[in-house]
């Protein structure tokens, strides 16, 4: 079954754009909207996971990031057509 966490990140994800992404707060938000700030470092690590399994991009600054060493402000989309899990 999949994580709750997940399930929302694409649920956000799903009628958006192509390329259009949500912050992690969004997502957090969403998941518990009480309790949304003890939640972002569950969103963090679920989006890792899913970066690393090529289902979801990790982007700062508008580019893709490495999901094993980003830093900072961060934003999470679907991978665009052509793009492939990362490289291990």
């Amino acid at each position: 079954m999949a994580d709750p966490i997940e399930t929302v990140i694409l649920d956000l994800l799903a009628p958006l754009a192509p390329g259009k992404s949500i912050s992690p707060e969004a997502a957090a938000r969403a998941a518990d909207p009480e309790g949304w700030r003890r939640t972002l470092p569950k969103v963090r690590a679920v989006a890792v996971g899913m970066a690393r399994e090529g289902r979801l991009v990790i982007t700062r600054h508008g580019k893709p990031a490495d999901p094993n060493q980003f830093k900072g402000v961060y934003r999470l989309r679907l991978p665009l057509e052509g793009e492939g899990a990362p490289e291990a």
